[in-house]
């Protein structure tokens, strides 16, 4: 009886000691990347009323946090310049744990849905363009670390994630996300730092998903409950909530740079102007929750797709709204994919292209975040129209000064007031010397003899070919409200 109770009462502190011993949540780890020249947070658990002492290889500064009634303990801690250099970071409750081969430098989140969740490697049927080329030239980017963030639902907020820090190389390369891999690669290259990316995201998920319960309820008429949840949305990737919970959760205390989303596709069909406020509703909720400020929000406008018809126009007007968010959400930029899918990919939700899509948001990024003015990282977009008898003169705005061809513009329509768009004729309109219409593209169509209204890659799956000075593609638009 006396074994059993000496060995019971072992094993009761050997259970003790394995509590006390502090915790790290996964995304603190080996490999992981810190935003440079900040002070990053750090967390984990401990025994309550425990002080966890946190020490640095860069610094002699010591840091100490106390771990609360639920075991939750928080620090901050002045993170280096960004260098190549492997760090260390030491946490001691009396019992120590290190992390190693860790880096200082820019950290980007990757979030939205499946074109953003996307790997290298590509999904089955849906291959990206290049991925041999990339295994093969992994190993050129060195510094560019990511972590996936596994796709889990939850109706609570998740703590913590079943995840690791992966280092970029021929092996790894494949599981990345293709648009973020390639966005860190032109990061990495232009400014020679390392880069971190966190995905967080799940394919098929509608902006709501990522949206908390608060703003659901004071802002949507979203369930919030289970049996809601799951009698409105059969399909779980469409459910609200959940994917915010369980896969978004989790990182809310890293310290970050900025984040990159691609993200809509599930959210064709919403009446007008709802994607646009909430998708700035959810940009606001992120910058609140990670507490670093008004964080850069890059997105993508999703790319042509049939979605049940090419000829319809409920595509384009999610596109709209997309274009339109830009125009709300401060400290924000878009880029246009009209021109990155081949005709062969109507029906592909994931068209092939993805570096592009990558190296557009690092424009942006490099132009806006790190100081590369002479990047021309915007695309056209409508400006203002003037009708001049039976011809629109359509003025643009970001061309660079400079449009990317002057004959065989393929793209536009002319209505007049009956309403009916036909197949236009579009040409570049030179500037007279001391003349104000530069920038200006003039329409026309025989069958329109008194045009009101001008649409540009205005269908579900249409292809124009107009772009500018940097051969970015033209925003989609209509200058009617029908």
């Amino acid at each position: 009886m006396l074994k059993r109770v000496l060995f019971l009462s072992a094993v009761a502190a050997l259970a003790m000691g394995a509590q006390a011993k502090v915790k790290l949540p996964n995304v603190v780890g080996d490999n992981m990347v810190l935003q440079q020249n900040t002070d990053a947070r750090l967390w984990g658990w401990a025994a309550p009323g425990k002080k966890v002492k946190v020490t640095t290889s860069w610094s002699k500064d010591k840091y100490t946090a106390e771990a609360g009634k639920d075991g939750k303990w928080l620090v901050s801690v002045k993170t280096p310049k960004a260098s190549y250099d492997p760090l260390s970071i030491t946490f001691d409750d009396g019992d120590k744990v290190t992390i190693n081969n860790v880096l200082s430098g820019e950290v980007w989140v990757c979030a939205g849905q499946s074109n953003m969740e996307m790997p290298v490697k590509g999904f089955n049927n849906c291959p990206v363009q290049g991925y041999n080329d990339e295994v093969i030239n992994a190993s050129d980017y060195k510094g560019i670390h990511y972590v996936k963030i596994p796709s889990v639902m939850s109706m609570k907020p998740l703590e913590d994630a079943n995840c690791h820090w992966d280092e970029i190389n021929p092996s790894t390369v494949g599981e990345c996300s293709a648009t973020g891999y390639f966005f860190a690669q032109a990061v990495n290259k232009a400014l020679n730092i390392p880069v971190g990316l966190i995905l967080a995201n799940k394919g098929g998920s509608r902006v709501e998903s990522w949206l908390d319960e608060d703003n659901l309820k004071k802002y949507t008429n979203e369930p919030t409950d289970t049996a809601g949840i799951v009698k409105q949305f059969a399909t779980d990737y469409q459910r609200t909530l959940v994917w915010g919970n369980g896969t978004f959760h989790p990182i809310l205390n890293y310290s970050i740079k900025g984040i990159i989303f691609y993200q809509g596709c599930s959210n064709v069909g919403d009446p007008a102007g709802q994607y646009t406020s909430r998708l700035k509703l959810l940009v606001e909720q992120w910058r609140r929750d990670f507490k670093c400020g008004e964080v850069p929000f890059y997105f993508v406008q999703i790319a042509p797709y049939i979605n049940g018809d090419p000829k319809g126009d409920w595509a384009p007007r999610l596109r709209e709204q997309q274009f339109n968010a830009s125009k709300v959400i401060p400290n924000s930029g878009i880029v246009c994919t009209d021109d990155l899918v081949y005709p062969y990919e109507i029906d592909q939700i994931h068209p092939t292209q993805k570096k592009p899509v990558g190296r557009r948001l690092a424009y942006l990024a490099l132009n806006e975040q790190y100081g590369m003015k002479n990047l021309m990282c915007y695309s056209p977009e409508y400006k203002s129209m003037k009708i001049v008898g039976d011809t629109c003169y359509i003025r643009l705005a970001n061309t660079y000064e400079g449009i990317n061809r002057f004959g065989d513009i393929q793209g536009f329509e002319v209505a007049g007031a009956d309403k009916v768009f036909h197949k236009a004729n579009a040409v570049h309109f030179w500037k007279p010397e001391g003349s104000d219409l530069n920038e200006t593209i003039a329409v026309s169509c025989p069958e329109v003899k008194n045009p009101v209204a001008v649409r540009y890659s205005f269908h579900n799956f249409d292809f124009g070919n107009l772009g500018n000075q940097a051969n970015l593609p033209l925003f989609p638009f209509r200058t009617d409200n029908w």
